[in-house]
């Protein structure tokens, strides 16, 4: 049997932008003496960063309101950006070192079989509320909520194999054992990292069918008990959501101090990409995680008057894709087809999409939208992730004479007017959606407007608020294509299972497929499957290259472009350890900033 406690024993530190940072390790201490009167675990975290001064508060400007607290059916940024901070996992995870370390979890052991694992919980952990946390609730989490069939959510996908749920079960009220149906091989990373939740708040909840609207905007703070580094005070729709401190918080610095510094989160809405840039410019926000491209030039003249430091991270694991509905069902509520029975032809034929990417611009993307500050893109994983990427993919330069013919290929020809029409006379034309208030996004929406006009076809740019947008994509389904972004994060491809697996949540062309609809989609799930069961680091490379081959060929999503990683932050916040492998590129280790003080 092996055994893993602490796996972050070394201090992960570099110098970047002027901020010399030594944060993100952690380990087990069982000495340290609780700062408060809230007791802390037998066993708290360490941290292993620079000791901080406990105070301030944090001003964070965002785009939208959160859809909801729920971790466990939010799907969008806008809501798991702040449910990152009030929840936590049986294990953590290191961003840039991309290691795993104990987390509600201190220890665990797997046997030789690679699928039976023993998870030891911190004794004396407590929620938000002060009550104890338990193996129940573990096991509440994974059995009552994230396995229940009557429950919607945007995790299950990522943790069945061959269709098969891990067995989760107690062994004591402080031992979890989990036995997977085959070997999962990022097991700590995923499973671990799922946010557990509290069975003493949520199980009339879910006995009652209503765990759906538990933990909804419309909660009371005190109703949203977390484990994270900070809980709820404050939400006010339009304006902010304020966090505080969380008590109870299982983690310590190297002094004792219990974590997190900051007394406050505060984030406030601002509709608009340019105006919280301006918040950030004029010192009404702290720092900012994403910096436009285009903007690069304002804040590096602003950052010479030292007020923030700006920091070049490279190129972003961020990339932005156009997603045409392919969804050929018909609305159960509506009684009508999600797509135009017209348009579902054009956008399920293969040489349909890939001539609409041959289509695209991307250099005049680049240019027009980002600045030059970014390259154009056609893979669905990052080009900067050397571990997963295939750089041997079929790639789509722009070349309308090649869109042309094959549209020619599928009964797509110029009327004679310049209007592109179908076999049957139908013109050529459809809605475009992206979010409102992403400057970089309606640029490129209109530069694949004029592209398109080019070729004949009428492509009607239409830019919507940003929940309404994902209630349109992802509830409604009622949409001809959406132009959206996938948030960074890690290059594993069971990070993304949900996304490619042809019966999953956010497999976005066509979601939650009963079987695969085309050939390829079921291959990918064969391979999707194959490589979360291998512990061959080359196999699961080998199974991915293919998968990433097939998307580059079937473009159900169309890359766009890939663009250079800015961020913001104010000059005396210490402890930031920036990374483009986490969406939340300052903030992932948010309970561990703090504010220096004037010398």
């Amino acid at each position: 049997m092996r055994t893993f406690n602490s796996l972050r024993t070394i201090v992960t530190s570099f110098i970047l932008a002027g901020i010399i940072s030594g944060c993100g390790s952690k380990e087990n201490s069982s000495t340290s003496a609780p700062t408060s009167k809230n007791p802390l675990p037998e066993s708290p975290m360490v941290a292993q960063c620079e000791p901080g001064e406990s105070g301030g508060r944090l001003i964070i400007a965002s785009f939208a309101d959160p859809k909801t607290f729920n971790p466990i059916t939010a799907n969008e940024t806008s809501s798991t950006d702040i449910i990152s901070r009030l929840f936590s996992g049986l294990t953590g995870f290191d961003a840039p070192t991309q290691k795993v370390y104990p987390g509600l979890a201190e220890s665990w052991s797997v046997e030789p079989d690679n699928k039976t694992w023993t998870f030891h919980l911190r004794k004396g952990t407590r929620w938000s509320d002060g009550q104890p946390f338990t193996a129940d609730d573990v096991v509440f989490t994974w059995n009552d909520i994230i396995y229940n069939p009557k429950i919607v959510n945007v995790t299950v996908d990522q943790f069945r194999i061959d269709g098969k749920d891990f067995a989760v079960s107690k062994l004591d009220d402080y031992t979890v054992h989990v036995v997977t149906p085959d070997i999962y091989a990022p097991f700590l990373r995923f499973f671990g990292n799922v946010p557990i939740l509290p069975r003493h708040v949520l199980a009339s909840a879910v006995a009652e069918n209503r765990f759906a609207a538990a933990y909804g905007i419309n909660a009371k703070p005190g109703e949203v008990v977390g484990n994270g580094p900070f809980r709820l005070k404050e939400y006010k729709p339009g304006q902010y959501t304020m966090l505080e401190r969380n008590p109870e918080f299982w983690e310590v610095d190297k002094k004792g101090q219990r974590l997190p510094y900051f007394n406050n989160i505060i984030y406030t809405v601002v509709p608009d990409q340019a105006a919280i840039s301006l918040r950030m410019l004029q010192g009404e926000a702290d720092l900012q995680e994403f910096v436009r491209p285009e903007e690069y030039d304002r804040f590096k003249e602003e950052s010479a008057k030292g007020r923030f430091n700006l920091l070049d991270l490279g190129l972003a694991s961020e990339r932005d894709v156009l997603t045409f509905n392919q969804n050929p069902e018909t609305n159960p509520k509506t009684g009508k087809p999600y797509v135009d029975p017209v348009k579902i032809k054009w956008f399920r034929n293969t040489k349909f999409r890939q001539a609409i990417s041959y289509a695209i611009d991307r250099e005049a993307i680049v240019k027009v939208a980002l600045g030059g500050h970014g390259a154009p893109n056609y893979s669905f994983a990052p080009v900067q992730d050397k571990d997963w990427f295939n750089p041997n993919i079929m790639k789509y330069p722009y070349d309308p004479a090649k869109a042309k013919a094959l549209l020619a290929e599928i009964g797509i020809k110029d009327r004679g007017d310049g209007t592109l029409v179908d076999a049957e006379g139908h013109p050529i034309a459809f809605v475009m959606n992206t979010n409102t208030g992403n400057d970089r996004r309606q640029k490129t929406g209109v530069i694949i407007q004029e592209d398109l006009k080019r070729l004949g076809i009428q492509l009607t740019f239409q830019p919507l608020d940003f929940n309404a947008l994902i209630d349109k994509f992802d509830v409604s389904q009622d949409f001809d294509c959406v132009l959206l972004g996938w948030a960074g994060g890690p290059g594993d491809p069971a990070y993304s299972m949900n996304v490619l697996k042809s019966d999953g949540f956010s497999h976005q062309w066509y979601r939650k497929q009963k079987t695969p609809s085309t050939d390829w989609e079921a291959r990918i799930d064969f391979l999707m499957n194959a490589q979360i069961k291998t512990l061959d680091q080359a196999q699961r490379k080998k199974y991915y290259d293919e998968v990433q081959a097939i998307l580059a060929e079937q473009m159900p999503m169309i890359p766009t472009i890939s663009m250079e990683a800015f961020s913001a932050v104010r000059s005396d916040i210490a402890n930031v350890n920036p990374t483009t492998l986490d969406p939340n590129r300052l903030t992932w280790n948010l309970e561990e900033l703090y504010y220096k003080k004037a010398k």
